[in-house]
């Protein structure tokens, strides 16, 4: 008898379980649930590394099983902020907009509303007329649907492109950058529909909710733990079947896959666009925590920094890439946030928020060449039953 998903992969179970696990007692211990040890503060930045964790997943996936080498993915996971972000902004300004004009003595039409609301999010940028790109963004489905819809399209078209082309190995990591790039160079523009270098700010705000600032980071964090450990149940489920047999097989050798008969660039496609809405979701969740959403946020670097965390983490295990990103991430607040002493050595002092960079880079490099496994490679020095019993 065929044995369940579960039983077959007992490590989605225990990962499942120590997400559950460490979700209720941060929660018991947080501000929001009145026991006061976990600030509000550190809450949001627990929910948005579980975010982190997500998109890690999905580097994983397209990396550590298909090799494919994506530097874009970050442009994904900022889409789908955006996405969010506009209905936040819009949304919020239009309450805003509209006590404002309910105390005057005539009662303003829609037409002025909008134009209200077109001032106040666009007059930054010197406009009050609202882009095409707003069209929807007076409708949380329809946002939330373009979470999805936007960065899974600009995959697939760009998968498309890149992979009926059959570029491949440095080439398409080369391409997936000069994407990324080209995306933030627009967004900057202040014609772009998005605020340009502003952003979008204030997403922390829930349109029309009263909760403290103390329950609204619980039920993100609450978010993002049901999204990450949905999407790695997925992932785990894509690549404990004959899909994860495929795309292993293309990572170690494309060419004898493709004589075999298997439409080789359909899985390429198939995975690149499945790994980018995963990505976009997290960057919904990730950036109404931030409270804010830049160009910058999708500068190539950051998809660089993603594969040192899949690589510190170990790829090639979806388990590897949660502990690489959380681990990397949670390290990084703490030297850059200044909690870090700095380190006296005579007649310089190291300042941990001017080394952490370097420091970084470092560990990305001994990694490479003395534990290619990564952090999770660990998990093979335990002795298994098998092992145990000889």
């Amino acid at each position: 008898m065929q044995r369940s998903f579960i039983a077959r992969n007992p490590s989605v179970l225990i990962f499942l379980s120590l997400l559950a696990l460490f979700t209720l007692v941060v929660t018991v211990l947080s501000e929001g649930a009145g026991a006061g040890f976990i600030s509000t503060s550190f809450i949001k930045t627990l929910g948005k590394t579980l975010c982190l964790c997500l998109i890690a997943v999905a580097m994983d996936l397209i990396w550590g099983y298909a090799g494919i080498l994506s530097l874009g993915h970050f442009a994904f996971f900022g889409l789908g902020g955006y996405m969010i972000g506009m209905w936040l902004m819009y949304e919020r300004t239009r309450l805003i907009v509209v006590d404002s004009l309910n105390q005057t003595e005539i009662p303003p039409t829609e037409a002025e509303v909008i134009e209200a609301i077109g001032t106040q999010i666009f007059g930054v940028v010197g406009s009050s007329d609202f882009p095409m790109i707003w069209a929807f963004a007076d409708s949380l489905i329809l946002q939330l649907a373009l979470v999805v819809l936007v960065p899974g399209m600009l995959a697939l078209i760009f998968g498309w492109l890149a992979f009926r082309s059959r570029v491949t190995g440095v080439y398409l990591s080369i391409l997936t950058q000069a994407m990324t790039l080209a995306l933030a160079l627009y967004l900057f523009q202040n014609d772009s529909g998005l605020r340009g270098n502003n952003g979008l700010s204030g997403l922390q705000n829930l349109p029309g909710v009263t909760a403290s600032q103390d329950i609204v980071s619980l039920w993100f964090l609450w978010a993002s733990a049901f999204a990450l450990g949905a999407g790695y149940f997925l992932a785990a489920w894509v690549v404990s079947g004959k899909f994860g047999s495929v795309i292993c097989g293309i990572r170690d050798n494309e060419a004898r896959v493709r004589f075999l008969g298997y439409s080789v660039e359909a899985y390429k496609l198939a995975l690149f666009t499945l790994t980018a809405c995963l990505a976009a979701i997290a960057g919904a969740l990730y950036y109404p925590q931030a409270g804010i959403i830049n160009p910058a946020e999708i500068a190539p670097i950051a998809s660089i920094y993603l594969a040192v965390w899949v690589a510190i983490g170990g790829r090639g295990r979806l388990y590897g890439a949660v502990i690489g990103a959380a681990f990397v991430s949670l390290l990084s607040t703490w030297f850059t946030g200044g909690q870090a002493p700095d380190l006296p050595m005579g007649v310089y002092t190291v300042k941990w928020v001017d080394w952490w960079l370097v420091l970084l880079g470092v560990s990305f490099v001994l990694v490479t060449l003395f534990a290619p496994k990564g952090i999770g490679g660990l998990f093979d020095l335990i002795p298994t039953k098998k092992g145990s019993e000889e």
